[in-house]
């Protein structure tokens, strides 16, 4: 290049604040394409951005509220079946009593029972022994007085009067019981 193009360059090249700033007339363009370029994004983009937003916050909200009415419905449900358990539990403590108590009375019922049983029993043996000894004793009796007949009638030689062998029976009887007895 030849050196009076060069000045000639150097004396149009701008300086400064130009060098950062774009020409006047695309600045003025650019700002108009930026103002027309926001309006229409505010008139038509903005409103379906917010109605899609707005569906979103609903959506959202709504689950929030669903999420919510479901763990209200299960800690409803949770305490339901507590409460069931509870009941449940209480029965089958009551029907253990019930069996308990039952087992109890009928182990008494038959300990008494029994008891009564064994009282019956003692209380034949004892009259069944009473019986035994009154007829011992009666067929004692009739053979000692039998016998001491037989020995009277041998000392005395004759017969007595049963009047007289029953008095001397009855006195041997007594006499042979206080001998027993001392």
């Amino acid at each position: 290049m030849s050196p009076d193009l060069l000045i000639l360059a150097a004396s149009e090249e701008k300086s400064g604040l130009f060098l950062i700033l774009p020409d006047p007339a695309e600045l003025v363009w650019g700002a108009v394409s930026f103002v027309v370029i926001v309006f229409l994004i505010w008139k038509f983009a903005m409103p379906a951005l917010d109605r899609t937003l707005e569906a979103r916050r609903s959506a959202v909200v709504s689950q929030l509220e669903e999420a919510e009415q479901a763990k209200g419905a299960a800690e409803r449900l949770r305490d339901t079946r507590q409460q069931e358990l509870d009941q449940a539990a209480q029965e089958a403590d009551r029907i253990l009593d019930a069996a308990r108590s039952d087992a109890e009375s009928l182990r008494q019922e038959a300990v008494d029972r029994a008891a009564a049983e064994a009282a019956q029993i003692t209380e034949r043996a004892r009259a069944e022994a009473a019986n035994e000894h009154a007829r011992v004793r009666e067929e004692a009796r009739r053979e000692i007085t039998v016998i001491s007949l037989d020995i009277a009638e041998k000392v005395v030689g004759s017969q007595i009067d049963s009047s007289a062998h029953q008095t001397l029976v009855d006195d041997y009887i007594r006499e042979l019981e206080r001998e027993t007895a001392e």
